[in-house]
């Protein structure tokens, strides 16, 4: 059986070694037409600031050890340019010579990942102006980033008096977290960045008000964040960029990074007749095959069933590529394998501070029509609170109303999330309740957590509001009553309603009569 697989990074390179620790004898080429394989593509944002020095560390394995190690016939440099699923074969073009030839397969895998998306705007190809999607282009990124620093570090003496060298300045355009993440390597660099996106919020997966959280926290960080306003196109005055805006603002910078997001990378399968999806990428069942029962498809160019929603999704992340390219090479060696969807479970680390979601967020749910769902608001201490340095994460759990099944969540904090998100995302494709999560026996010692974790504590709320112990007003539909905070001085001192009464809870039995007894009363609490 010859396998031959389009695309060597995450998806590729993966299923390229399952496919030969299940087959010793299988025939199998991977192609890469770019120069290298198996990169990791997640760390790019970190070696742009330095965090990871060195490239190589970049690279997790080289066409030598494909070779060598798992007896793959792996060619970089080598792009498929066309395919014949009649005869079943691929036309694969040297990059270097130009050369094309033909190569016959039994099993045939797409891993052609997704272009960054780069829209027709003037300007657009200015020197200056980068994307962070492969190992190149974080190389001239550094490059040319060095430039600029080394530059103003020459200016920094003349005439016998020190002068204040200005900061250099950044714009990224794209509040994704490979656009967040850039920007936060940039500011700590030393760059002045400003982040401009045509969305309302940053971080498109998480809801609103988890967005405007971490927008102000950006912005106590230096970063300038501008929602809502395009971008129209780029000039270049000397060695100065500018971006301006559709709303007709112009931002000064000495670097830009294009961080739109991606697009899948199609047109192989569409040259092969292969269905292609409403949302723009290639179509495969649950098994990874795509409309052609010999050729799979894995990884960003893939539309996949969202596992809460049940709907279609794109998307672009490592670890489902990986599981995805596993599932494909346990199909073409006869196993009954199946992708269970993706709950597009993800995490993001800004300034100390992490934030992470998995599963539905509710604006989401409000679009598809979804009424059968409820929502908690919790901030537990990612440890416990007698121990040094416990810290709160602002967390958000969606569940069903009707059985309580978990159906999303979302996190905020500066110790503690990742874990927590994983272990709501592990629940949620168990297909766990609230009651679940209630019963979960977690690790616990002080510095690691406390004997109520916060997926507990997620629990017991999700519970005690289906059992009707704790009824709640959500906080963007209460407008008529008497709002009651009873949070304590130490905590108002961090955020404080100004239209609220303050009865501290510690006082509120021996004040219960300056409480109406005509009106609605809404408590607020920590």
């Amino acid at each position: 059986m010859k396998v031959i697989i389009v695309g060597g990074v995450a998806g590729g390179a993966s299923c390229a070694a399952r496919l030969r620790r299940l087959d010793e004898h299988a025939d199998i080429l991977m192609v890469e037409r770019g120069p290298y394989v198996s990169f990791a593509n997640c760390g790019l944002p970190y070696h742009i600031g330095d965090v990871i020095e060195h490239e190589s560390d970049l690279l997790v394995a080289n066409e030598q050890v494909f070779r060598e190690q798992f007896a793959v016939d792996c060619r970089t440099g080598c792009e498929a340019v066309a395919i014949s699923s009649g005869d079943k074969t691929v036309q694969l073009r040297d990059v270097a010579s130009g050369e094309v030839a033909t190569e016959a397969y039994d099993k045939l895998v797409l891993s052609p990942g997704a272009a960054s998306i780069r829209p027709p705007l003037p300007g657009i190809n200015l020197p200056g102006i980068f994307e962070v999607r492969t190992v190149p282009d974080a190389r001239e990124t550094r490059q040319w980033l060095e430039r600029g620093t080394s530059f103003l570090a020459g200016m920094g003496k003349y005439s016998g008096f020190q002068t204040v060298r200005p900061p250099l300045r950044a714009v990224v355009v794209g509040a994704g977290f490979i656009g967040l993440e850039t920007a936060e390597n940039l500011a700590h660099r030393g760059f002045d960045v400003t982040v401009v996106d045509m969305a309302d919020q940053v971080l498109a997966p998480l809801d609103r008000e988890y967005g405007r959280i971490v927008e102000k926290f950006l912005e106590r960080h230096g970063v300038r964040v501008a929602l809502d306003d395009g971008v129209a196109g780029f000039e270049q005055s000397e060695d100065t960029l500018t971006v301006a805006t559709q709303s007709g603002q112009r931002y000064s910078a000495d670097v830009v990074i294009l961080a739109l997001g991606v697009r899948p990378d199609t047109t192989l399968a569409r040259m092969a007749g292969i269905e292609v999806g409403e949302l723009g990428g290639i179509r495969v069942d649950e098994h990874m095959r795509t409309s052609d029962p010999d050729i799979f498809a894995v990884g960003d160019a893939v539309e996949v069933r969202d596992f809460v929603t049940g709907e279609w999704s794109l998307i672009a992340l490592a670890g489902p590529a990986n599981r995805q390219a596993r599932i494909a090479a346990d199909v073409i060696v006869g196993r009954d394998s199946r992708f269970r969807g993706t709950q597009g479970t993800a995490v993001v680390e800004l300034f100390g501070s992490t934030i992470a979601w998995t599963g539905a967020n509710e604006k989401t749910l409000r679009r598809l029509g979804v009424d059968d769902f409820e929502k908690g608001y919790l901030y537990p201490n990612a440890h416990a609170g007698y121990y040094p340095g416990a810290k709160p994460i602002a967390m958000k759990v969606l569940f069903r109303k009707s059985d309580g099944r978990v159906l999303g969540a979302q996190a905020v904090g500066e110790d503690g999330v990742d874990k927590r998100i994983s272990e709501l995302a592990l629940a949620i494709q168990m297909g766990a309740t609230v009651y679940d999560l209630e019963e979960s026996e977690l690790c616990y010692a002080p510095p690691f957590g406390s004997a109520k974790d916060p997926v507990n504590f997620a629990g017991m709320v999700g519970a005690a509001v289906l059992r009707g112990d704790l009824p709640v007003s959500h906080w963007e539909s209460v407008e008529d009553g008497f709002l009651l905070d009873v949070r304590e001085q130490v905590e108002l001192a961090v955020e404080c309603l100004p239209e609220a009464v303050n009865i501290p809870l510690g006082q509120l039995r021996a004040r219960l009569g300056e409480l109406p007894r005509d009106r609605e009363i809404h408590v607020v609490c920590r």
